[in-house]
């Protein structure tokens, strides 16, 4: 049975045909082409708590290791929390796998002496690039105490004076939550790197346009050393809505309607993700951005098969990943 077009357009919109032909016109993304170079890549991992939990890091670092990335950093707890497991996880890489690790080092919770003679024991131990962080204090902590860094500007001063370390420092889009005002953060990330750092890694972001402009400040202060965006591929939205309020990353209402309704379906919420990681580093990529800094959450699958589309491919076959919720 045919039925009129009229009984197939709401009442009152306009006629399908008219609003396709009449509305903007979209061009595709240019996919990466064969003679065009990758981007570089990073990862980062968090060391972990448990046996089951040491595995799920391994294999993680095993897959992604096959996409020769230009090192992978672990993170470091609040106050050092995690000190020791992170400092047995970096010496591991170093003993154990072909990749350049990246030790994250907050000077929060100790001494000059303590920080220093850390950073001493990793360059004793093969690790030649810190991730220099403030940090948080440890609970009931009010404040630093004189006689630590009191500032990420001087750790990466005093990690210059232990040795030739290459550092990486943190930047913020979006501001710091503790920053006084957007000028001033921005004033101290150009301390920092004027400090002795070499590049800056952003805090997540969700909205490619902030990351955008955050470069145009940054060239209009001076600031000329690479920003390298932080992608953070979402499968679970109620944490990472948590993790966001947190630091004071925004997250556009799009992107909760996206996810809305997909608590109990982690399949469905792993190919969402995937698609708005995917478009978010091609959008940035298609502007000229040609390194991209991955927080994995330990978890391989997403993270490697965004770099596939970015262009990166493996030196060496993947091993299979097991879907995981």
């Amino acid at each position: 049975m045919n039925l009129p077009l009229t009984n197939l357009t709401p009442l009152g919109a306009q006629p399908v045909l008219e609003r396709w032909l009449s509305g903007p016109r979209f061009g595709a993304l240019p996919l990466p082409e064969g003679g065009s170079p990758a981007p570089a890549l990073s990862f980062e991992f968090f060391p972990p708590k448990t046996e089951a939990l040491e595995t799920q890091l391994w294999t993680c670092i095993r897959r992604l290791e096959t996409l020769a990335p230009r090192f992978v950093s672990v993170t470091y707890g609040a106050g050092g929390s995690t000190r020791e497991r992170t400092h047995a996880t970096v010496i591991r890489l170093v003993e154990e796998t072909n990749l350049i690790p990246a030790a994250h080092l907050t000077c929060m919770g100790a001494s000059r002496g303590e920080i220093d003679e850390i950073a001493a024991r990793y360059w004793e131990g093969g690790v030649r690039h810190i991730v220099a962080l403030r940090g948080d204090l440890p609970p009931g902590v009010e404040d630093v105490g004189a006689d630590g860094y009191q500032s990420a500007i001087e750790l990466v001063e005093g990690l210059r004076r232990v040795a030739d370390f290459e550092i990486s420092v943190a930047a913020y889009p979006e501001v710091h939550p503790r920053a006084a005002s957007p000028e001033a953060d921005l004033d101290n990330l150009k301390r920092k790197l004027d400090a002795g750092a070499t590049r800056a890694i952003t805090q997540a972001f969700f909205d490619s346009n902030t990351y955008l402009r955050f470069l145009d400040r940054c060239l209009a202060a001076g600031i000329t050393a690479p920003i390298v965006p932080g992608i953070l591929p979402v499968t679970n939205f109620a944490q990472a809505k948590k993790f966001s309020e947190l630091c004071g990353t925004v997250i556009p209402d799009w992107m909760a309607h996206l996810f809305e309704g997909l608590d109990a379906d982690p399949e469905t919420r792993r190919m969402v993700s995937l698609v708005l990681a995917a478009e978010q580093v091609r959008l940035l990529q298609a502007n000229g951005v040609d390194e991209f800094h991955f927080y994995t959450l330990n978890r391989p699958d997403l993270t490697y098969a965004i770099s596939h589309l970015l262009g990166v491919r493996p030196t060496a076959p993947a091993p299979a990943e097991t879907p995981a919720a």
